[in-house]
């Protein structure tokens, strides 16, 4: 790992307690430097992967419309999420929808900044960035009904959206379970994960452990803020458990929702394309700060502003995204 990643304090202690100082993007690239990467072809040569065909993008209006519209949740999707701890839903999105997104994302590429060293780009906030194709996504009555149907809760809140680009080359992310990160005092908390094109094995889907239960076989496998025996621990927790990892990939349109509590990770992207995805992460209306946030939860207070250790989370950066307003 490069310690050059971590701030010097931060350098000296082996624990996570000290709250994290450095910017988003350090974040990712320490923790994508965590990853155990002994599987890795140094100077292998990428896969060819053509770029999404080109569609016709809606009008904003029109996708306000697409992505405030209901989508029929299933019983057994409902029973895989509670099972698994995940769910692939396929169709959620349109192609034309995508299009809009992928577009809005390339424009705001070729005006921020690229990156980080590790190749894995990060960014935050959408929908307070200007963005208004980005902000349908990051409101959408669609997606946060989903999120509340799959936490069967009556409401969720918007803790924050995400653009994250895996660029081609970019190398593995480790297994981890987001309740880790987030310093949010509940279960109640999902994240949707919505790729902009259709990821093949090559390009790193998302791979979960397939059991709502599997953090318990990792729970006794120690965390490390430098290097990757926390990523190889995991690994061969599971291994020796038996769990089953889904990694299939996904077809355009299709998006997950995964569980806090649901170990996931994902292989390098080795192909010519960004491997460009759509997060967002809601918790259940009413839920609390937790008492003491640490460095892995990031710039947490970006995301919360004005939230107190201990207090219910409702400030004007986590609105109410399950109801119409």
């Amino acid at each position: 790992m490069d310690s050059r990643i971590l701030s010097a304090e931060h350098a000296r202690e082996s624990g996570v307690a000290k709250p994290w100082e450095q910017s988003n993007e350090d974040w990712w690239d320490w923790y994508l430097s965590l990853a155990d990467s002994s599987e890795a072809e140094p100077g292998a040569a990428l896969v060819e992967v053509p770029p999404p065909e080109p569609v016709a993008a809606p009008s904003l209006s029109d996708l306000r419309s697409e992505l405030a519209e209901p989508y029929s949740l299933s019983d057994a999707a409902r029973k895989r999420f509670a099972a698994e701890g995940f769910v692939k839903l396929p169709g959620v999105v349109s192609p034309g929808a995508l299009a809009a997104a992928r577009a809005e994302v390339a424009r705001l590429r070729a005006a921020g900044d690229g990156p980080g060293r590790s190749g894995f780009l990060s960014m935050d906030l959408m929908w307070q960035a200007g963005s208004e194709v980005l902000e349908a996504f990051a409101l959408s009555l669609r997606l946060g009904r989903l999120a509340a149907e799959l936490l069967e809760v009556a409401d969720v809140r918007l803790y924050h959206d995400n653009v994250l680009s895996k660029e081609p080359g970019c190398g593995r992310t480790p297994w981890h379970f987001d309740a880790h990160h987030f310093p949010i005092a509940s279960r109640d908390v999902v994240t949707s994960w919505l790729p902009l094109q259709a990821i093949p094995a090559e390009m790193g889907p998302l791979a979960f452990a397939a059991d709502a239960e599997a953090w318990r076989v990792a729970e006794d496998t120690d965390f490390s803020a430098t290097g990757s025996s926390y990523d190889r621990g995991v690994s061969e927790a599971f291994r020796f458990a038996g769990v089953r990892i889904d990694d299939a990939p996904y077809a355009l349109g299709e998006m997950s929702f995964h569980h806090s509590w649901c170990f996931h990770c994902a292989r390098a992207n080795t192909t010519t394309q960004p491997r460009t995805v759509l997060a967002s992460t809601y918790f259940a209306d009413g839920v609390r700060l937790v008492d003491q946030p640490t460095m892995v939860s990031g710039d947490w207070q970006r995301f919360m502003p004005g939230a107190g250790p201990g207090s219910v989370i409702d400030t004007r950066l986590n609105p109410v995204v399950s109801r119409c307003p």
